[in-house]
């Protein structure tokens, strides 16, 4: 059992607050949708919890498991587990998705590395995203349109097999087709490993396919409201400006 816990984290960039009194508890098992209007600073909690060196924490922890991780850098977080699909995935010029994942999955395994396991695993998970086989040969995410590179970006979950996944907005760029393999995809990773799940979205049609336990609303930089998968709809139904959803300060949320 994992357990991810933020308590009373506030973080600025550039000298601005983005994230106040920000308050979050995950468990192994458990699918946690952040959901909010622009600029609220959804984007802003994944980073944070990467470890993106731009962002600073001014006050509160982050916690997983035992460990206090707010100085930790992004690939010791990783190395623990931790894993971020993000938003805007990046173009990597000259090495291949095949030799990231390699190298990636190396490191991770160390001696219990075995090359013809890897090589299966990968080809397997191609099929199951329905990615083009040549996808795994060319640079990562070079001229791959926005939903190779989201796919790309769950091959990659899928491969180094995380203990805490963040989806930032997953759906983004995605039609209909690919959407409903992307969601498939994730809910089937979910049920095989177990994993703290953290999806980000505007939209309640990627949540059709991910199923959330716990739903939270975030309103300038804190949670103004958590329920279960009703909340979506409610959302859908009334936007965020309703007066159910203003602003409460020092919300705390578990």
């Amino acid at each position: 059992m994992h357990i991810l816990k933020i308590e009373n984290l506030t973080v600025e960039i550039e000298n601005k607050i983005i994230l106040k009194n920000f308050n979050l508890e995950v468990k192994s098992g458990e699918i946690h949708a952040i959901m909010g209007p622009n600029g609220t600073g959804k984007s802003t909690l994944s980073k944070v919890i990467m470890g993106d060196p731009n962002y600073k924490i001014v006050e509160g922890t982050i916690k997983y498991d035992d460990t206090i991780i707010n100085e930790y850098t992004t690939d010791e977080r990783a190395r623990l587990g931790l894993f971020l699909s993000m938003q805007m995935p990046l173009e990597i010029e000259g090495v291949t998705n095949a030799d990231l994942l390699r190298t990636a999955c190396h490191i991770k395994e160390g001696t219990n590395f075995k090359l013809f396991d890897f090589i299966k695993k990968l080809e397997n998970t191609v099929s199951k995203l329905k990615m083009d086989k040549e996808m795994i040969h060319r640079s990562v995410n070079v001229g791959f349109s926005g939903g190779e590179r989201k796919k790309n970006e769950i091959l990659q979950m899928y491969m180094l097999e995380p203990s805490l996944v963040i989806l930032d907005e997953i759906d983004s760029g995605l039609d209909v087709d690919s959407l409903r393999i992307v969601g498939n995809n994730v809910m089937d990773y979910f049920k095989e490993y177990k994993p703290i799940l953290i999806v980000i979205t505007h939209y309640q049609r990627l949540l059709d396919y991910i199923k959330p336990d716990y739903v939270h609303i975030l309103k300038n930089g804190n949670v103004v409201k958590s329920g279960d998968s009703s909340l979506v709809k409610e959302i859908e139904t009334n936007g965020y400006n309703s007066s159910e959803f203003a602003i409460k300060e020092n919300t705390k949320n578990e």
